[in-house]
């Protein structure tokens, strides 16, 4: 067997990065993501593509913020692994996965494959997630009517209901983030996230209940692919309500209103509350999602 050459790409040979299978359905999955051709990179046995990897990040980015595709043909899980040590980014990486994939002998191996990959490079598991994707046809959810939802320009009070509601989060990168710096980092990674989405600042909403008392916030996005429901969280002690159902159902509509033809939407496999409630407002499962930092 010959050795592997990793080649990154440009414009100029980009479509040799659409010669490997998909079985996994990589290219539907990123139908209106934009990815760079100098952010692709691809190894190769023999002038074949045995693994691949695109890059991600805003328009605006300097560098990618994720890998977010990445391929590896049947036993080539060392060309795999040898593709991501030898990036120039150590970024997290997304291995994206049809709904139900491991009730699908084709469909595991095929993920085995890249998860062993990652693995070899020395990448570990931080969390399987949920995506949705709402659309019209499904039908908008129906508001509960029992919260008021006022748009806020203060961020501090964001900041503020944010370190509230991640004291007792079940989100995995919000508990890795209060891992390394506490509640303050967290609360600050997410209001850097959604200052970075290209949607107005002015779309962040804050609900109260008839009383007058703060419940949680909300808020609707558009990431680079699109629009999305940026965050839902309910304060702690609002909790027990079924809030988060209402929070949802208006982002849902809110987004629906400013013209989204769908709304991406993704949650932890273990929130379990969560996922009932996109299941409640009519979101379907349309993929699912390994989420793997670099060691």
């Amino acid at each position: 067997m010959t050795d592997v050459v990793i080649r990154a790409l440009d414009t100029s040979d980009a479509e040799i990065f659409d010669t490997l299978p998909d079985p996994l359905g990589a290219r539907e999955g990123h139908r209106l993501t934009r990815h760079r051709p100098d952010w692709k990179r691809v190894a190769l046995r023999d002038g074949r593509v045995v693994a691949r990897g695109a890059w991600w990040g805003g328009p605006d980015d300097s560098e990618p913020i994720n890998l977010n595709w990445f391929d590896v043909a049947e036993g080539e899980e060392e060309a795999g692994a040898a593709l991501l040590r030898s990036a120039p980014w150590q970024v997290g990486l997304e291995v994206n996965l049809p709904a139900g994939w491991r009730d699908d002998p084709a469909l595991r191996a095929a993920a085995e494959t890249r998860i062993t990959a990652a693995r070899k490079a020395g990448y570990e598991l931080l969390v399987e997630r949920l995506l949705y994707r709402w659309t019209p046809g499904c039908g908008l959810p129906e508001r509960p009517g029992r919260l008021e939802f006022r748009a806020e320009p203060d961020d501090a009070v964001f900041f503020d209901a944010l370190r509230r509601i991640h004291s007792v989060t079940l989100d995995a990168h919000a508990l890795k983030a209060i891992e390394q710096g506490g509640l303050d980092r967290a609360a600050q990674e997410e209001l850097d996230f959604f200052h970075w989405c290209p949607s107005p600042r002015e779309w962040w909403q804050v609900a109260y209940t008839a009383q007058g008392d703060m419940a949680g916030i909300h808020i609707p996005a558009h990431n680079p692919s699109g629009p999305c429901i940026g965050f839902i969280g309910v304060l702690p002690d609002r909790r027990g309500h079924g809030y988060a159902y209402d929070l949802l159902a208006e982002c849902t509509h809110f987004l629906a209103e400013q013209g989204a033809e769908f709304v991406a939407a993704a949650t932890d496999r273990g929130n379990f509350p969560m996922a009932a409630n996109f299941a409640k407002a009519g979101f379907p499962v349309v993929r699912e999602r390994l989420n793997f930092d670099p060691a």
